[in-house]
């Protein structure tokens, strides 16, 4: 789109100039988030092909020296600024060549009061040795214009190393302000609320984009997806409005789009608008249970029962032969127990360690997922514990097949 007749009124737009120029066109304190991947001062020039290679896609980072790469960005965040609403936040993206001056210009700008977290973007790449070490995070600071900012709670799975009581038990403080079990009457200890996971801390292991990853278009820098699918949830909501003053490939406005999010992009580049345009009208999105829950815990994690519960809000469970899962979701005021009959053990089996650990965790309602054709009976139940047996598909079939 030409940016000279655009109206940056008009919002899920791309606009195609200098931001310094096409941001002055928009509302002040319209705009909820703004994400921006701004060059990183690499004094290089950055270029890759396209899948077919039938495109080249490159752009300029060379300065000259530090003063007019901060000169470039400090003009433009002052305008950004303005345009964010008291609860909207910035994120900026950066790397080891500028972090210190972009940490400098925002505490500037925004006020260092207004910092709220330094975020570190991990990921593993493989490449050439060479003298140093092998640069694997880049830094993406988050600034909001009042203390007033939209926050919403995000949670990751437990680690393997976590004890199980950790995740039923209610903690409280006693008279020395010591964090310990809550008992009952009785001296039990109590079972707590159902617990979401971990809140997500600042530091993210997602995978870089690999070559073949179906959401690769070829464009340099291009960031994964869900990189920035974690960004807009985090301080947004749906309707709220997402710019990007650099948006390159259009990685966040098409985040935005897929999350109902409204969007702004600018780029002064007509070939990045053009590409991000393509990919705005057919959205591409990398699905991989390896982005998705992250490379440590998809590995750890047996993959059938991952297959199993897909689809549900659940707490993985390792290291505990009666029990895979936690629902997050409880019954009756007590954890709701899954577990999955492995390839070595009876049904029966399966079952008296599934109640056995209900019984230890005060459960009421627990499932047992059966993997195996089994014609002998199951235990009784015990307890008062409802234990419901759910086959799967394939199960069904051989049963079916056999009847």
């Amino acid at each position: 789109m030409n940016s000279q007749q655009a109206n940056m009124e008009e919002l899920n737009t791309l606009y195609l100039g200098d931001c310094l120029t096409e941001m002055r066109k928009i509302r002040p304190n319209s705009i909820d988030l703004i994400y921006l991947d701004p060059p990183f001062f690499t004094e290089k020039k950055h270029s890759l092909k396209n899948r077919d290679g039938s495109t080249t896609f490159s752009f300029n980072d060379i300065w000259g020296d530090q003063e007019s790469y901060a000169l470039f960005l400090h003009e433009r965040l002052l305008v950004m600024r303005d345009l964010l609403s008291d609860t909207g936040s910035i994120f900026v993206h950066c790397d080891k060549s500028a972090n210190h001056i972009v940490r400098a210009l925002l505490d500037a700008v925004f006020g260092a009061e207004n910092f709220q977290s330094e975020i570190i973007w991990h990921y593993k790449r493989w490449s050439n040795a060479k003298k140093g070490l092998l640069p694997s995070h880049q830094n993406i600071y988050f600034f909001s214009k009042t203390k007033n900012f939209k926050f919403r709670k995000v949670f990751t799975a437990y680690s393997d190393a976590t004890n199980l009581d950790q995740i039923l038990q209610r903690r409280t403080r006693n008279k020395d302000n010591k964090s310990v079990y809550a008992r009952d009457a009785n001296g039990k200890i109590e079972i707590g609320d159902a617990k979401q996971g971990v809140p997500l801390n600042d530091v993210w292991d997602i995978p870089y984009l690999n070559p073949k990853a179906k959401e690769r278009v070829g464009y340099p820098t291009q960031k994964p997806l869900l990189l920035l699918d974690r960004i807009i949830e985090l301080v947004t909501d749906e309707d709220d409005v997402v710019l990007d003053p650099f948006c390159g490939s259009g990685t966040s406005c098409v985040a935005a789009k897929l999350l109902k999010r409204r969007y702004l992009g600018i780029d002064q580049s007509e070939d990045a608008i053009n590409l991000a345009q393509s990919r705005l009208q057919a959205p591409v999105k990398t699905d991989s249970a390896l982005l998705t829950k992250g490379r440590d815990s998809f590995a750890k994690q047996d993959s059938v029962i991952l297959e199993c519960l897909k689809g549900l809000a659940f707490n993985p469970v390792n290291r505990n032969q009666g029990i895979d899962a936690i629902l997050i979701e409880q019954f009756e005021n007590t954890p709701v127990l899954v577990k999955v009959q492995k390839s070595d053990e009876t049904l029966a089996e399966a079952a008296t360690r599934l109640l056995k650990a209900a019984s230890k965790k005060g459960s009421k309602r627990v499932f047992l997922v059966q993997t195996l054709i089994d014609l002998n009976d199951l235990p009784p139940s015990r307890d008062n514990i409802d234990m419901i047996v759910i086959q799967t598909p394939s199960v069904q079939i051989q049963a079916r097949s056999l009847a």
